[in-house]
C-alpha cells in the first residue's frame, strides 16, 4: 500500500486553496461552531481536512487522500486505526449496550490488568480524560494532604484544569526569572487565586527546583510531573532531577504525582519503569482507552482511600457518568493486552531507529536542527542543538514559521504530525513507512536549508 495516494472521483475535486469538500464542510462549521472545530489542533489553512476512514497507519480524509499517521490522535493510538481485534470487542459490547447505572465486569478485569503492569498501583480509578484524570489525582492529594497548593514544571501541559494548565504558555515576556518562574494564565479570566495556589519550578534542574520547593514546603500538596513532557520539548527527565522530587517531597509530607497520560506507551508500567522510584499517584489516558475516551489514577492505598464512598468520611467524593463504561473498558483492556512486555521493547525499538534515521536526515541536508523524545515519541526543533529545557525549547516566531512549513511539508507529501512537529508510533508501522519518512523529511529540509541557516547565522550574531 502506497504511503501517499489521492483518487480522484465525483466527490474530489482539489483547488489552490483547499479541497471543495472539506472547504464546503468548514463553511458549515464556522455557523456552528467557535473556530469551526470542537478541538483546535484539527485547524489548518484555509480549512481542515475532514477524515473519511482509517486503518492501520492509514488515514483516509473525504477528499480521498491517504496519509501515514504519525499524530495518532494526540498519542492516543497505540495499535492505529480499527484494529480488527478491538474493533471486535467493541462491536461485541455494543450489541449488549453502551453504559449502565450498575458497574461491570469489563471494569474489574481492566482494573486488575493495569494494576498488574505497575507495582505501584495498589488500586484505581477511571474517567473520561486525561485532564479529569490529572484533576482528580491534584485533588486526591489535596485531601489526603491537608494542603491546597501545587507544584508544577514551567511549561508542562496537564490538561484544561486551571491550576493544572498554569505556566504551559509562558513566554520571554511572561515567564520571570528561572529561579523563580512566574505562574502564567492560560485562559483569559483565570481566578488570581488559582495562579498564587501553583508553584512552578524549572525542568531538569535539581537545585533550583528544591530551593522553590523549600520556600513552600508547609503548603504544597503535590509535586506534579510529566517524565517526557511534550511542551517541555520532548526532552526526557533526568534521573537526578525526579529522585530529588521523590525525596525532597516524602521528606516534606507531599505527594509526588506523575503524570503518564501520553508517557504510559513507553514502558509495561508506564515511562517510571525507567526511574527507581514510585510516585504516589499516577495520571494515565490516551492510549489506554484503545481508542475511546479515557482517563485513569492510580496509586498507593492508602492515597487512593480518599476516594473510598465506605469510609466514614469521605475526603473526596468521587464519580462521573461515562466513567468506566463497558465500551472503553474492553476496549482498553483489549488494546493494552496486545500492548504486552515484547510490544512495547519492539515499539521503543522503532522509536530509536527512527530518531537515528531523522538525525541521519538532517546530517545529509546539513541544516541547523535536531530531534529529541524517547520510546516511541520524537519531535523535531529548528534548533542546531537539543534544548535541555522550556527555555531552552521555546520557538521564537521564526523558528514556529519553519516548523510550521515542516509539518505542511510532510503534510502534503503523506505524513499527519503533531503540530509541534512531533510525533508518535504505532505498532502497526513498519520500516516502510519509517524509510518514506526520512525521505520527504530530506526533501523538507532541504527546500527550508536558505532560511534555517539564515537563522542560525542570525542567532550566531546575536550571541
Amino acid at each position: 500500500m502506497s504511503a501517499f495516494k489521492q483518487k480522484h472521483d465525483e466527490n474530489s475535486n482539489p483547488t489552490e486553496t483547499g479541497t471543495d469538500r472539506s472547504a464546503k464542510l468548514y463553511q458549515k462549521a464556522l455557523k456552528l461552531m467557535p473556530g469551526g472545530c470542537s478541538r483546535n489542533t484539527v485547524l489548518r489553512k484555509p480549512n481542515p481536512l475532514y477524515a473519511e476512514s482509517a486503518a492501520g497507519c492509514f488515514v483516509t480524509d473525504i477528499e480521498g487522500t491517504q496519509r501515514v499517521d504519525f499524530a495518532n490522535n494526540m498519542a492516543a493510538l497505540i495499535h492505529g486505526h480499527a484494529h480488527p481485534e478491538i474493533v471486535t470487542q467493541v462491536s461485541e459490547q455494543l450489541q449488549k449496550g453502551s453504559a449502565f447505572t450498575l458497574a461491570t465486569e469489563a471494569e474489574v478485569d481492566y482494573a486488575e490488568h493495569l494494576c498488574s503492569r505497575n507495582s505501584g498501583f495498589d488500586k484505581i480509578r477511571f474517567v473520561n480524560s486525561g485532564t479529569e484524570a490529572v484533576m482528580s489525582c491534584l485533588k486526591a492529594s489535596r485531601a489526603y494532604t491537608g494542603r491546597a497548593k501545587i507544584a508544577k514544571v514551567e511549561g508542562a501541559y496537564h490538561g484544561l484544569y486551571d491550576y493544572a494548565e498554569v505556566s504551559q504558555t509562558a513566554s520571554p515576556a511572561t515567564w520571570g526569572e528561572v529561579s523563580s518562574p512566574n505562574s502564567v494564565p492560560v485562559a483569559f479570566g483565570t481566578p488570581q487565586a488559582a495562579l498564587d495556589d501553583v508553584v512552578v519550578i524549572p525542568f531538569n534542574d535539581a537545585p533550583r527546583a528544591i530551593a522553590i520547593l523549600d520556600k513552600h514546603k508547609q503548603e504544597l500538596a503535590c509535586v506534579l510531573v510529566d517524565l517526557l513532557p511534550h511542551r517541555v520539548g520532548l526532552i526526557p527527565a533526568s534521573t537526578e532531577f525526579v529522585v530529588a522530587l521523590r525525596e525532597w517531597s516524602e521528606n516534606n509530607g507531599a505527594l509526588l504525582v506523575f503524570d503518564e497520560v501520553i508517557t504510559f506507551r513507553n514502558g509495561y508500567g508506564g515511562a517510571q519503569d525507567n526511574y527507581p522510584v514510585t510516585p504516589d499517584l499516577t495520571a494515565m489516558g490516551k492510549m489506554i482507552g484503545g481508542g475511546f475516551p479515557v482517563g485513569a489514577l492510580a496509586g498507593k492505598s492508602e492515597v487512593m482511600d480518599v476516594m473510598n464512598p465506605l469510609n466514614d468520611k469521605v475526603l473526596f467524593p468521587h464519580s462521573g457518568t461515562f466513567s468506566a463504561n463497558p465500551v472503553t473498558m474492553v476496549a482498553g483492556l483489549s488494546a493494552m493486552r496486545l500492548f504486552d512486555t515484547e510490544a512495547v521493547a519492539k515499539l521503543n525499538a522503532q522509536g530509536d531507529k527512527l530518531r537515528a534515521i531523522i538525525t541521519d536526515a538532517i546530517t545529509q541536508a546539513d541544516v541547523p536542527v535536531c530531534v529529541t523524545g524517547a520510546g516511541s515519541m520524537f519531535r523535531i526543533h529548528m534548533k542546531a542543538t537539543p534544548p535541555t529545557n522550556y527555555r531552552d525549547a521555546f520557538a521564537s516566531p521564526q523558528e514556529a514559521k519553519l516548523m510550521t512549513a515542516l509539518v505542511d511539508h510532510l503534510f502534503d507529501n503523506g505524513f499527519m504530525m503533531i503540530n509541534t512537529c512531533s510525533g508518535t508510533l504505532s505498532t502497526v508501522m513498519t520500516d516502510k513507512e519509517l524509510t518514506h519518512f526520512a525521505e520527504v523529511l530530506v526533501a523538507g529540509l532541504n527546500k527550508l536549508k536558505p532560511q534555517l541557516d539564515a537563522l542560525k547565522s542570525s542567532a550566531t550574531l546575536t550571541e
